[in-house]
C-alpha cells in the first residue's frame, strides 16, 4: 500500500490497516512525500500488522515531480521484490502502469484538475499536461479504481476514464476515537487558512459579525511570509494531536467548513460523530455523504455563510436536530465498514487472479 504523509490519506490509510488487522492482512506501507512526524511514527507502532517503507519522494501533484516519481517507481519494485505483495492498492495515481504483476486496486482521494476547476473555475493550464497523461495511464491500467464517493469518481472517470472496473467505498473512521460531550457556544473548524478549497478564510471574514467565538485548529502563519493572522472573534489553536481534536469536537456545537472541494471530507465525518450540527459547503460529495443531516451554503456566499450560522445559534431546538442526525449518519462510516468493504474486493480480485 503507498500513502504519503501529507494529509487525509494517511488518517486513511493507517484506519484502514488497524480494522484489517482482525483478518490477519500483511501490509507493507511505502510512504513518500515527506517524512513521519513523531506522532505518525507512534501510529505506526501501534499497529501489529504492517511493514514501513520511507522515503521523501515527490508526489505527481508536487512542482516538477517527475524524476522523483520515476526514482519512486524503482523504489515501489524493489518493495514488491522484497515484500511479495499477493494484491497491490496503490494511494497515489501513476504508478499502476507498472510490471506489478498482482492485481491493482488505485484509490483516486482527490486529483488536480478536478481541485482546480472546484476552486479555479477553470481547467488546468497546458503545464499540467504531463500529469494528465500519465494519471491517465495509470489509471487505465488498474484493475480496479476506487473512489470515497460517487461524485469523486463521475470527475475522475470523465478525466480519465474508460476504467477497467470501478467502484466506491466511502472513507470511514474509528467510532470509538470520537464522543458527545455537554456542548458549549462556539464554532469549530479544521484546516489552514490559506487553503482554498477548505475555504476556512470565508469563516474567519464574517467571524466578528457572530456572538459565537469561532476556533480553528490549524496555523495562523502564511505559509510563504510568515506573517501571523490575527483575526477578531478568530482563535487559531495551531496543531492538535487526535485526543485535543476529538475534545474539542465533542464540545463544539456547530462545525463549519464551507469548503469548494471535499471529495470526502474526514473532518465532518470526524464532527458528525461527536454530535455537532454541520455547516458545509453545497457542494455534490457532501451532500451525496450527508445528505438532509447538515445545513449547506454556496461556498462563495458569506451573508449565507453568516445567516446560516445565525440562525443555528439563536435556535437551540434546530441545532439539536442537526446534531442528532450528524451522528446518525456519521455511524454509517465507521473504518469497520470501510475495512469490510475493502477486505471482499481483495478476495474478489484474488479470486479473479487464480481463476485466471
Amino acid at each position: 500500500m503507498t500513502a504519503d504523509t501529507l494529509g487525509g490519506v494517511w488518517t486513511y490509510a493507517i484506519e484502514l490497516i488497524r480494522a484489517l488487522e482482525p483478518e490477519r492482512a500483511e501490509v507493507a506501507l511505502a510512504i513518500m512525500g515527506a517524512s513521519l512526524t513523531a506522532n505518525q511514527y507512534q501510529e505506526i507502532n501501534s499497529l501489529s500488522n504492517v511493514q514501513l517503507y520511507e522515503s521523501t519522494f515527490k508526489l505527481e501533484w508536487m512542482d516538477n515531480p517527475w524524476e522523483e516519481v520515476d526514482a519512486a517507481a524503482n523504489w515501489l519494485m524493489q518493495i514488491k521484490q522484497e515484500f511479495q505483495p499477493d494484491l497491490i492498492h496503490l494511494n497515489n495515481l501513476v504508478h499502476a502502469h507498472l510490471d506489478w504483476g498482482k492485481p491493482i486496486i488505485v484509490v483516486v482521494h482527490s486529483c488536480v484538475p478536478s481541485w482546480w476547476q472546484a476552486v479555479k473555475k477553470e481547467k488546468t493550464p497546458d503545464t499540467w499536461q504531463e500529469y494528465q497523461k500519465r494519471v491517465t495511464q495509470s489509471l487505465q491500467a488498474a484493475n480496479l479504481v476506487v473512489a470515497p464517493t460517487l461524485a469523486m469518481l463521475e470527475e475522475a472517470e470523465t478525466l480519465y476514464g474508460p476504467f477497467q472496473n470501478h467502484l466506491v467505498i466511502h472513507n470511514g473512521r474509528d467510532i470509538s476515537l470520537f464522543r458527545y460531550s455537554s456542548k458549549e457556544p462556539f464554532i469549530f473548524s479544521m484546516g489552514r487558512i490559506w487553503d482554498e478549497a477548505k475555504n476556512i478564510k470565508l469563516l474567519t471574514e464574517i467571524a466578528p459579525e457572530l456572538s459565537w467565538p469561532v476556533l480553528v485548529a490549524g496555523d495562523a502563519r502564511h505559509p510563504a511570509t510568515g506573517e501571523i493572522l490575527d483575526l477578531p472573534n478568530v482563535q487559531f489553536l495551531g496543531y492538535l494531536n487526535q485526543e485535543q481534536i476529538a475534545d474539542y469536537l465533542s464540545r463544539a456545537s456547530i462545525f463549519a467548513l464551507p469548503a469548494r472541494y471535499e471529495p470526502f471530507g474526514l473532518s465532518a465525518l470526524e464532527a458528525g460523530l461527536s454530535g455537532c450540527a454541520l455547516v458545509l459547503g453545497e457542494i455534490p460529495s457532501q451532500k451525496e455523504i450527508w445528505q438532509h443531516a447538515a445545513t449547506y451554503v454556496n461556498p462563495e456566499n458569506a451573508a449565507q455563510l453568516k445567516a446560516t450560522l445565525t440562525k443555528l445559534i439563536s435556535d437551540e431546538f434546530i441545532r439539536n436536530i442537526f446534531s442528532f442526525r450528524a451522528i446518525k449518519v456519521g455511524l454509517q462510516f465507521s473504518a469497520k465498514q470501510m475495512a469490510f468493504e475493502y477486505e471482499q474486493v481483495y478476495q474478489q480480485l484474488l479470486a479473479a487472479t487464480v481463476t485466471i
